[in-house]
């Protein structure tokens, strides 16, 4: 599952209320499933039927299996109806039999009702206009986690493979699809029956099932059918999708040393919205909302290209990883997760060398793990999971971010070759079954010849951020011996709690040839080849922050232009950081910043820019705000005028990225130039919808909506109504939300209120909301919690009120996130209110701890 991008940012919140997670009994379980379904759209409702073959290992009277938000009617085994109970606060279908069943196979079968959902959790819907004005409906499935069991009974649990046959009636002309190739046939009643082949074995939470007014376009991959089905009109928006996924497809094949083993991969894309997810991994059938697949050249931007491509191969990584090897249980979800998310970016380096994308992910990817896991609330990647809750919080930026850190880590410390053989072996041997961590490095190990599971055990069973220093140099015949420190690295007095861990890393000098060396205890000494300014962590392949003592930070500084591109991005990233967490003065993140050449890579710009940014944020509606932004326009206003605001022929994506950056935070900053830009492309609007070039269109609609008068916020929301492009009038939900104005927040709050948003939009519009004005969304959605909990998806709901307060500043909103979570939340589903009142207190922390030298640095006006 790709997560959405503010739920990355908020660590993915939890569901209420807390359930259990009561791992099901194995005495009983499941073989084939054969489920039929007749959904009705209008009125919300499903009809389903079941046969389950189940293999019973031992002589039970009771069978166990999940259910939620059903109605069962009937339940019979081997031909023979029997009592059942769904006790739907645990989600579990108890069948009692009139005595023990015997060892072997049996047949059990369910009739039941259902419901379709308003937002993206079991089966759902998807309310949309087609470009012609006309309203129409599209039925999807989304299943992880643990949501098939709101579909049909299952046993709903990653370790319980088993083979699906799905059937579903669709309305006449409509189009069904799932993970399997279909069969149509019509039935007398006017309606159609899609009858799909049977899967391999695989978890439930990878069903799926989806229906609408849809059009399918295809290519092929070898053997493979790869499909993209869209909503009419828009399917070749689907190309660029279609034509990545036929690279990717040929690279993974290679990669995994397992073919892709069904007949077809199809990319369906929604044209709605979630809280939580942008695509999901089903196998055969990946859902995708549709800014995540399609590309629409009138709008989309390079970004958003790459973003595509991105979203794309996490998810065909996963039809490997997650798919075909299956983690045993959610402890290791990461395996899923960090994994696709490490394949994105290795794919993308490999097929797209001019992305950057092993330089990007040390600037972003990395330091957003960095960022979380230097905080009280950080955890192991590998963390046990108990209740549904825990399931839904393991969905995090610690689970993506770092576990894609810490695979990148263990790849440089065997090599890339030696890495692969160790995954072809773990695929081979596991292929349709289900693992656990300590089963990949065992055969990680056994292909490289390398021990490496002490240390890929001090990173994936701990929480934490090594910190390693630089404490002495010195050059001796040639060679240069380092002593290096190691402490660890924290935002708040409990993530510096001491801990310590065998950090491998690559140690050396400018240009010169890296050593590998594992920092263990307290003090490690390294010898270098050569003489000169030694670089730690030389590419940022090892999953820590690097300090220097003063002398080798000069030295480095001094050096800025003849490092590498990662080192330069990671240099910038731990020195804010390290001034951040009063580890070093905020000078020296001046100096390196300072050192930064005009004709610099893109990517260094772009993470400056961020900072900046978050200088800014830090100091909201006070002076120095207003000094940061000043400042900010000083050096990023000339970057901007030298790439220019229109996009060239034959420009690097790099640059056509930056820019993009550059409009946004220069429009946030209040350039009067961006700001007078942003007028006069909105207006064109009026008469094109698409009038804005793609390069500039998303910050200069940012910049426009942000500071929007109450007749420009009157003009979004006509834009708004009359827009028919699904995506776009999704756009506009969130600018309606975007507004500096207190006034026009509160209208836009008020939106929640009525029919004008759908259910899925309402979310989107007090998220955006919280953007700017934390404390109004927060007291309105806990005035209205009803409301809100009323159209929020289940793995979103106890954590999404407190996360909206966690931009505050206002000294009064942790004791309101408190005081509502003790009211409203059980202890177990707390795990939201933790993350946000760690936001509020780190971000405190570190504002009044930078404020002396940010005050000194913008008086210099540097």
């Amino acid at each position: 599952m790709k997560i959405a991008v503010t739920a990355a940012l908020l660590l993915a919140t939890v569901s209420a209320p807390a359930l259990a997670a009561a791992r099901l009994p194995t005495d009983v379980v499941p073989v084939s499933y054969d489920i039929t379904v007749n959904p009705d759209a209008q009125k919300m409702t499903f009809t389903g039927t079941e046969t389950v073959n189940v293999a019973v290992k031992k002589a039970v009277r009771t069978i166990v299996l999940n259910a939620a938000d059903m109605t069962i009617s009937r339940a019979t085994i081997d031909g023979k109806s029997v009592p059942f109970k769904l006790d739907n606060e645990a989600q579990q279908l108890t069948l009692t039999l009139p005595a023990p069943a015997k060892l072997g196979n049996h047949v059990i079968t369910f009739a039941w009702t259902g419901k379709i959902n308003e937002s993206a959790a079991g089966f759902f819907a998807i309310d949309y206009t087609n470009d012609d004005g006309s309203k129409a409906r599209m039925l999807a499935t989304q299943f992880e986690a643990p949501d098939a069991r709101r579909f049909a009974p299952m046993w709903d649990e990653p370790s319980f493979k088993a083979k699906f046959k799905l059937s579903a009636v669709a309305p006449k002309g409509q189009l069904a699809f799932s993970n399997m190739p279909a069969t149509m046939t019509n039935r007398p009643d006017g309606t159609q029956l899609y009858s799909f082949r049977q899967t391999p074995i695989m978890s439930s939470y990878l069903l799926f099932l989806g229906m609408g007014d849809m059009e399918r376009k295809t290519v092929m991959a070898g053997n493979t059918e790869i499909g993209v089905i869209t909503r009419k009109g828009v399917k070749d928006q689907g190309d660029y999708a279609l034509a990545s996924a036929k690279r990717l497809l040929t690279y993974y094949n290679d990669y995994f040393g397992q073919p892709y083993p069904l007949p077809k991969l199809d990319m369906i894309a929604g044209p709605g919205t979630s809280q939580f997810f942008g695509a999901m991994e089903n196998w055969g059938a990946i859902f995708y909302f549709e800014p995540e697949l399609l590309f629409d050249a009138k709008r989309s931007t390079e970004s958003d290209k790459q973003r595509i491509f991105t979203v794309v191969a996490h998810e065909m990584a996963h039809q490997w990883f997650g798919d075909l090897v299956t983690m045993n249980w959610w402890d290791d979800l990461w395996l899923n997760e960090g994994f696709a998310s490490w394949m994105e970016n290795k794919a993308s380096y490999d097929l797209n060398p001019g992305w950057f994308a092993r330089e990007s992910a040390v600037s972003e990817d990395r330091e957003g793990a960095l960022a979380i896991d230097a905080t009280s609330a950080t955890h192991p990647i590998i963390r046990h999971v108990e209740t549904v809750d825990q399931i839904g919080e393991a969905f995090d930026n610690i689970t993506y971010n770092k576990g894609q850190a810490v695979i990148t880590m263990i790849e440089s410390t065997l090599g890339p070759d030696k890495f692969r053989d160790g995954i072809r072996r773990y695929m081979a041997k596991y292929k349709y079954g289900n693992t656990q961590t300590d089963m990949l490095w065992a055969e990680l190990e056994a292909a490289s010849g390398v021990k490496i599971s002490d240390s890929a055990h001090d990173f994936t069973l701990q929480g934490g951020v090594p910190l390693i220093t630089l404490t002495d140099g010195k050059c001796i015949n040639g060679k240069t011996i380092v002593s290096l420190a190691q402490g660890r690295f924290g935002l708040d007095e409990a993530s510096k709690a001491p801990q310590s861990w065998r950090v491998p890393l690559r140690v050396g000098t400018i240009g010169g040839a890296p050593v590998s060396a594992i920092a263990t205890g307290a003090k490690t000494d390294v010898t270098v080849p050569g003489c000169g300014p030694v670089v730690l962590n030389v590419g940022k392949g090892s999953y820590l922050r690097a300090r220097y003592s003063d002398a080798a930070h000069a030295a480095l500084v001094a050096n800025y232009g003849k490092l590498a591109v990662a080192d330069r991005l990671g240099t910038l990233g731990d020195d804010f950081a390290l001034a951040r967490s009063g580890d070093q003065d905020f000078s020296d993140w001046a100096a390196t910043f300072a050192a930064i050449p005009e004709d610099a890579n893109p990517l260094e710009w772009s993470l400056v820019s961020g900072e900046l940014g978050s200088l800014s944020g830090l100091y909201t509606n006070t002076p120095l705000q207003q000094e940061v932004d000043a400042l900010t326009i000083k050096r990023l206003g000339p970057v901007l005028a030298r790439i220019g605001y229109e996009q060239k022929a034959g420009e690097s994506p790099l640059v056509t990225n930056l820019r993009e950056g550059l409009v946004g935070r220069l429009g946030a900053a209040g350039d009067p130039e961006v700001l007078k830009r942003a007028r006069e492309w909105v207006a064109k609007l009026k008469t094109d919808s698409a009038a804005i070039p793609p390069a500039i269109r998303g910050p200069m609609l940012g910049t426009f909506a942000s500071n929007a008068s109450a007749a420009d916020w009157d003009e979004l929301l006509t834009l708004f109504k009359t827009e028919t492009n699904p995506v776009v009038k999704n756009e506009y939900v969130r600018l309606l939300g975007a507004a500096k104005d207190p006034a026009l927040a509160q209208k836009a709050l008020e939106l929640v209120k009525t029919d004008v948003l759908t259910a899925q939009q309402k979310p989107t519009i007090l998220r955006a909301v919280a953007g700017k004005h934390p404390e109004m969304a927060f007291d309105f959605a806990v005035a209205n919690a009803d409301l809100v909990n009323g159209v929020l998806e289940a793995s979103t709901r106890a954590g999404f009120i407190v996360s909206l307060g966690a931009g505050s500043n206002d000294p009064a909103m942790p004791g309101k996130i408190n005081a509502y979570a003790e009211k409203n939340l059980p202890v177990s589903s707390r795990g939201g209110a933790k993350r946000a009142l760690a936001a509020i207190a780190v971000r405190k922390a570190v504002a009044d701890r930078l404020r002396p030298g940010v005050t000194a640095w913008v008086a210099k006006g540097s």
